[in-house]
């Protein structure tokens, strides 16, 4: 398959997550995370492996003594090095390439690299890792929201009596079932903190991988364009150099052990470097996202008042009694299944919804007795509140 077909595959996997009618169970950073970031990963690892964009991955040249095919997998299969004390040195007068220059077997200041071997593997590892949180959540989650706001979602029902019919069950669900999301709400808010640790983990793990470059790579290479040129070194060629030194060992005709010392071309971090100087910038802004969308779930989970901010302005429900009746009567759990929900429908639909909810939230607690009948029919798979056990107040 070429590149091309498995880049499409990539993203028809992507487009087909978009276009199907599923409900929304999670928000905008989230999906950051196993959708956007995942495909990144697994198209890069893609780019990786595909030899008709760069050719052989590796090429040495050597004196001759040594077959060019032997060579070639020898320096890939084991490792290449550069010189640190070659860096910055005028290239064609006093090196022939960045940290290459002259070797002698005392010199022990050498600079493996086998990073190369690995690249498509750790990317497509860390495509899985950037995956794991979502399905972790899909799996406690179990399609509670799609089973309760069936046929609500999207447009309006076909009509008023259906829609009206559909908002009564819904609502007197969330009352059948009142104060018993907090295990639910438990496992969204473990997810997202997971992805601010698994994205934090995956910065050091790349530093870690790459020997310690990862950290400032970014940084040094906006830093680059504004060296003087003549005095200016390409963190890029540093980190992920071309051109690298290899030294084959074979027996000659009498015994002897000969050394052969090889340049290498390294056409792949020709890729490399690109990749991962975009992960840098993506990652860091990845970090930052899910840091505020971690402190404003916390914010939620304290704050009360700003469940009313929520309510009034991202669902344009602005009935005063309505919102003190919501934001006192539901805990942490209810009102996340509630805001899941919002997403999920239309805001005229939500808003009614919400407004007979407040009424009947009143009703239900003044008389202590449900307003309608229950919903056990409808949803088997959630039985009443006197079937749990009462969790405590968030």
């Amino acid at each position: 398959m070429t590149v091309l077909g498995l880049a499409s595959a990539v993203a028809g996997f992507v487009k087909v997550r978009y276009l199907l009618d599923r409900a929304v169970i999670d928000n905008v950073v989230f999906r950051c995370h196993y959708r956007v970031t995942s495909a990144i990963l697994f198209l890069c690892c893609i780019l990786c492996t595909a030899n008709s964009l760069i050719g052989e991955p590796i090429n040495c040249i050597n004196d001759g003594a040594v077959a060019c095919h032997v060579i070639n997998t020898y320096c890939w299969i084991t490792s290449t090095f550069t010189l640190p004390h070659q860096q910055g040195k005028p290239v064609g007068t006093h090196v022939a390439h960045p940290g290459l220059g002259n070797y002698v077997d005392e010199d022990n200041e050498t600079h493996y690299h086998s990073y190369y071997q690995w690249v498509p593997f750790m990317l497509f590892f860390q495509g899985v890792l950037f995956y794991v949180p979502h399905w972790i959540w899909k799996n406690w989650e179990e399609g509670k929201v799609r089973l309760i706001s069936d046929g609500m979602r999207g447009a309006l029902a076909t009509t008023n009596e259906d829609r009206r019919a559909r908002q009564s069950r819904l609502v007197q669900y969330i009352i059948d079932t009142l104060h018993l999301h907090n295990f639910y709400a438990s496992g969204y808010f473990f997810c997202e903190a997971l992805n601010f640790v698994n994205v934090i983990g995956n910065i050091v793990f790349i530093d870690v991988f790459l020997g310690g470059a990862f950290m400032t790579y970014g940084t040094e290479v906006l830093s680059f364009s504004g060296r003087n040129q003549e005095n200016r070194t390409d963190p890029m060629v540093v980190v992920f150099p071309r051109v690298t030194k290899c030294t084959f060992h074979k027996y000659g005709a009498s015994g002897t052990i000969q050394k052969h010392d090889a340049l290498c071309v390294l056409a792949l971090n020709i890729i490399n470097e690109k990749i991962y100087i975009f992960l840098w910038f993506w990652l860091i802004i990845l970090a930052v996202l899910s840091g505020l969308a971690l402190l404003y779930s916390l914010v939620i989970v304290v704050l009360p008042s700003v469940r009313e901010t929520i309510l009034k302005r991202r669902f344009r429900f602005g009935s005063p009694n309505g919102v003190t009746a919501i934001v006192e009567k539901m805990q942490i759990g209810d009102f996340l299944l509630l805001y899941l929900l919002g997403q999920n429908m239309n805001t005229i639909v939500f808003a009614e919804v919400l407004d007979e909810l407040s009424q009947k939230l009143n009703d239900y607690i003044h008389n202590n007795m449900p307003t309608a009948p229950s919903t056990l029919e409808l949803y088997p798979m959630y039985p009443p509140k006197e079937k749990f056990p009462k969790e405590t107040e968030a």
